[in-house]
Formats: structure tokens, C-alpha cells, sequence
């Protein structure tokens, strides 16, 4: 991914529709440091703090894996609202 690719991905919704990428108020979200989806933001609206607890694996074909691959991604200590990327899974 070059750096066009990545200023494209930054401050979209992982999983959102490509016309409306954009935050929506009311909703609440972790912005996605590092990896393949790094600058993504990831709606946690409605979560439970036990599944924000145990940190997510999001479909990606950006990943080491390509189509069908895994980006894992946890809370960073401190900052809830940024979540780090602790690696690829196939």
C-alpha cells in the first residue's frame, strides 16, 4: 500500500459503505494505530466493556495473508480510543 492508499483509508469506518466513510455523530469509535488498517475507525457504539476489553480480528485483504486474512487489533493501555495493532492471522 503506497501513501495514497493510506491517506484514503484515514478517518473511515472499517466496514462503512464507500459513500458515506465518514464518523456520524452520536456514535462512538477507536481509531485503528498501526497495520494494514492503520487511520481506519472502528464503530465501538453499543459494545459492552468486556468485548472492548478482548480487543478485535478484522477482515482484511491489506494484511500479510491477503483475501480472507485477520488484522488484530487491541485498546491501548491508558487510551481507549485508540487501538493498536498487535499482528496478522490467516
Amino acid at each position: 500500500m503506497d501513501s495514497d492508499d493510506e491517506q484514503l483509508l484515514r478517518g473511515r469506518i472499517y466496514g462503512t459503505d464507500h459513500d458515506h466513510p465518514g464518523p456520524k455523530p452520536g456514535r462512538s469509535y477507536a481509531e485503528l494505530v498501526g497495520g494494514p488498517l492503520d487511520g481506519l475507525l472502528l464503530d465501538i457504539t453499543n459494545w459492552r466493556p468486556e468485548e472492548i476489553d478482548d480487543g478485535v480480528s478484522l477482515l482484511t485483504e491489506l494484511g500479510q495473508f491477503g483475501p480472507g486474512g485477520r488484522a488484530l487489533y487491541d485498546p491501548r493501555p491508558g487510551d481507549p480510543a485508540r487501538w493498536d495493532w498487535g499482528g496478522d492471522s490467516p
